[in-house]
């Protein structure tokens, strides 16, 4: 799915908090990809870099593909087009999630 333009629903707006684990607030917005199915047997997670509003949904690149090591599903990486990011950034802006696995990110 790198480089593909792709359609994300935002189920966890910037600013939110995780509805179990109430500590987590998203820095970023975040939610899935209708109809992709990931392995772990539910919709595509991805996280929307670049965007400083909270979201519904939005249309942007996959520019990284984050690998967790330790767990069943990836999580993809989506921004505005033309808009890119280093892995350095990447991972200091999913760090709030991605703290509790070991990744390793696909550009």
């Amino acid at each position: 799915m790198l480089n593909q333009t792709v359609v994300v629903t935002v189920d966890r707006p910037l600013g939110s908090v995780h509805p179990e684990h109430t500590d987590m607030y998203y820095p970023v917005n975040y939610g899935y990809i209708p109809g992709t199915i990931a392995s772990d047997g539910e919709e595509q997670d991805a996280y929307i870099l670049g965007i400083d509003e909270p979201l519904a949904v939005f249309t942007g690149k996959v520019i990284a593909i984050i690998f967790r090591e330790n767990d069943i599903e990836h999580k993809l990486v989506v921004a505005p087009e033309g808009i890119n990011f280093t892995q350095e950034e990447i991972r200091a802006l999913t760090h709030f999630q991605e703290q509790y696995f070991e990744i390793r990110i696909l550009m």
